[in-house]
């Protein structure tokens, strides 16, 4: 499912104008962008949260040359799915 297409089903489902739930849509996930960005926890019950991990500096290779490379650290968004959401897909 599209960004766009969340937006049409929020649309129909709620009876509201298009912009009207693109802005709501929007709203949401810029706020857990920002979530994030300022290293916060965001957790939906029923279907997952998001943390943003932390990843220390390695010695890599790069894949063509086989050159040994220093991977700086960094961070990722990383999101790990809840237990109700895990059971609907797995049909349990």
């Amino acid at each position: 499912m599209t960004k766009s297409e969340l937006v049409m089903k929020l649309s129909k489902r709620e009876k509201m104008t298009a912009d009207a739930a693109k802005a709501v849509v929007d709203t949401i996930f810029d706020a857990m962008m920002e979530g994030l960005e300022k290293k916060e926890r965001i957790e939906i019950r029923g279907f997952g949260s998001f943390v943003v991990r932390h990843y220390a500096a390695y010695k890599g290779r790069h894949p063509k040359t086989g050159k040994i490379v220093d991977v700086a650290p960094k961070k990722r968004p990383y999101f790990k799915v809840g237990k109700e959401l895990k059971e609907m897909v797995n049909g349990e």
